[in-house]
């Protein structure tokens, strides 16, 4: 079974307050493309401007870090067929207060993708996705970075709290060991708590470091 991860891209979405929405347009048209090919055949050439943060993407090293690895650095083994584990750390529906999540530092993590499921994705496309959102514990990131995890994603707004000119921690822990970090993630609920593997590869954009992802899980 393949469990679909990711939030539909449509023109004009809000991902994240203040970054600007996408805009599709057309490079080709099927009417003009009837000029170009022989009778009877159309193609359409479409074009997109969008923000590299839209929708579910993935944070590389050189999203935080000037030196760090981009989009065509990370290897695969960090990005596709992962074997996952899911970190419930549920919010109650009335909760407006950020939440940290805490992980349990029995599980074994080492070199698996570690997802973090908050249940929040609910709100996602509403004002209230922005607000008391849920985030990972700091100290859980650095748990996770001494431990080896391979990749960490989140079905929130961000991994880390998100105060006006606040630091950081999660990112700046995660992604200076080398973990890519997947945010804005939707449907974990359906996802068993081990035995999966995950995908999320972006484009191989040099000097780029986030990008949107088709993230899915297959399950036995």
């Amino acid at each position: 079974m393949i469990v679909e991860l990711s939030h539909r891209i449509v023109e004009g979405m809000v991902t994240y307050p203040g970054v600007p929405g996408p805009v599709l347009g057309t490079h080709l048209s099927r009417e003009d493309s009837r000029e170009v090919y022989a009778p009877g055949t159309e193609f359409e050439i479409g074009t997109i401007t969008l923000a590299a943060n839209t929708g579910t993407y993935l944070d590389t090293p050189h999203h935080r870090y000037a030196g760090g690895a981009d989009l065509s650095q990370v290897p695969l083994e960090r990005l596709a067929d992962l074997p996952g584990v899911v970190v419930r750390g549920v919010v109650r529906p009335r909760e407006v207060r950020p939440r940290e999540v805490r992980i349990d530092e029995s599980l074994d993590v080492r070199g698996r993708a570690v997802l973090v499921h908050t249940g929040w994705d609910r709100h996602f496309g509403t004002e209230e996705y922005a607000y008391g959102h849920p985030y990972l514990a700091p100290e859980s990131a650095r748990w996770l970075a001494e431990q080896g995890a391979a990749l960490v994603g989140i079905d929130s707004l961000n991994i880390d709290d998100t105060p006006p000119r606040g630091e950081r921690p999660a990112h700046t822990i995660l992604l200076a060991a080398g973990i890519p970090v997947v945010e804005h993630l939707t449907g974990l609920v359906a996802l068993p708590g081990e035995g999966f593997r995950f995908h999320a590869a972006p484009p191989m954009v040099a000097g780029m470091g986030s990008f949107p992802v088709r993230a899915y899980a297959v399950v036995p």
